[in-house]
C-alpha cells in the first residue's frame, strides 16, 4: 500500500489518520504541490485528476479522498470508520461532507493561488477570505454538535469525522482563525491531539516537512 500525498495536503492528511486508526501499513511518496508535481505527465497518468491523495493497493489506484475513505472501510472492516447504525452512519457522513465539500474547495491551494497571482489579491484580503469559509462552515457543524451533545468524539470514538475536521482545525490555527465560538469542535480537537493515530498523522510529523 503506498499513498501519495503531500505532508501539509488536508485530503492527504485525513487518509494519514484513516490509515493509522485502522493500523495499516503503508509507504508514503511524496508529491510536491509547490513544484507542481501533481500536474506532471507521470503523475496524471497515475491519477487523471492531478490532485492527492492517490491510494495505490495491489497495483489499483484510489484517487478521491471522501471516496477512499468508504472504500477503507468496506475492504478493512476491522476497526471501523462509520458506525453500523444508520442514523449514526448519517451523522457521521452529514458532518464530514459539510466540511469536505464546503471548505475544500474554496480553500484549497489552486484557489488560494489563483486569487493571489490572477486576481491579484494580497495575502491579508485572501487571510479575511480564509476565515470567513471556515467560520461560516464551522457555524453549522458546532450547532449540530450541541444539538446532539457530543462529547471528545462524535460518537464515543474517532471516525470519518474526525479524520476530515482534524486537517481543517489545523488549517484553521495555520489562518489564526479564532475558534473561540466553537467549543465542540475544540474539545473534539483536543481529545483527537491524545490519540496516538492522529499524533502520528499531524503534518509537522512528516518526514518530507521541510525543516
Amino acid at each position: 500500500m503506498r499513498l501519495h500525498g503531500y505532508w501539509r495536503s488536508s485530503t492527504s492528511y485525513r487518509l494519514r489518520i484513516a490509515l493509522a486508526l485502522k493500523g495499516l501499513e503503508y509507504e508514503q511518496v511524496e508529491v510536491n504541490l509547490l513544484g507542481a508535481e501533481q500536474r506532471s505527465e507521470e503523475y496524471r497518468r497515475l491519477n487523471p485528476f492531478g490532485g492527492v491523495p492517490a491510494l495505490e493497493v495491489d497495483g489499483r489506484i484510489y484517487a478521491q479522498s471522501m471516496a477512499i475513505l468508504e472504500w477503507l472501510d468496506e475492504r478493512f472492516p476491522d476497526r471501523p470508520l462509520l458506525p453500523r447504525d444508520v442514523e449514526d452512519r448519517f451523522a457521521v457522513r452529514e458532518l464530514a461532507m459539510a466540511i469536505a465539500t464546503e471548505l475544500h474547495a474554496p480553500l484549497n491551494l489552486p484557489v488560494l493561488a489563483y486569487l493571489k497571482h490572477d486576481l491579484g489579491h494580497s495575502q491579508d484580503e485572501i487571510d479575511v477570505w480564509y476565515r470567513h469559509w471556515i467560520a461560516r462552515t464551522f457555524e453549522g457543524v458546532e450547532a449540530r454538535l450541541a444539538q446532539r451533545g457530543a462529547g471528545e468524539f462524535l460518537l464515543g470514538a474517532p471516525g470519518m469525522f474526525e479524520c476530515v475536521l482534524m486537517p481543517q482545525l489545523y488549517n484553521a490555527r495555520r489562518f489564526s482563525c479564532d475558534l473561540g465560538a466553537f467549543p465542540h469542535l475544540t474539545q473534539i480537537e483536543a481529545a483527537c491531539r491524545e490519540h496516538p493515530a492522529f499524533a502520528a498523522a499531524h503534518p509537522d510529523l512528516q518526514a518530507a516537512r521541510p525543516s
